[in-house]
């Protein structure tokens, strides 16, 4: 399994956002982001610091539902 990439909050919400998810709102140093389809509303809160630690991307790949392979190296 490839090693995943340091990545900052806003490039993690750069991922969300070309996956479908959208900024409803940010509060302090969290931006929430959401998708809604047919199969209901997927809500994840992204810390917007300069990097994220590995187990936070790892919560917020699995909230998001999204492939870990967009995430990694």
């Amino acid at each position: 399994m490839p090693k995943l990439r340091v990545l900052s909050g806003r490039d993690v919400c750069a991922i969300l956002s070309a996956h479908g998810f959208v900024q409803i709102r940010q509060r302090g140093s969290h931006i929430v982001m959401q998708w809604r389809g047919e199969g209901g509303t997927r809500t994840v809160p992204v810390p917007d610091h300069g990097e994220i630690r590995t187990g936070t991307l790892l919560s917020i790949i699995r909230q998001s539902g999204l492939a870990r392979n967009l995430f990694e190296v």
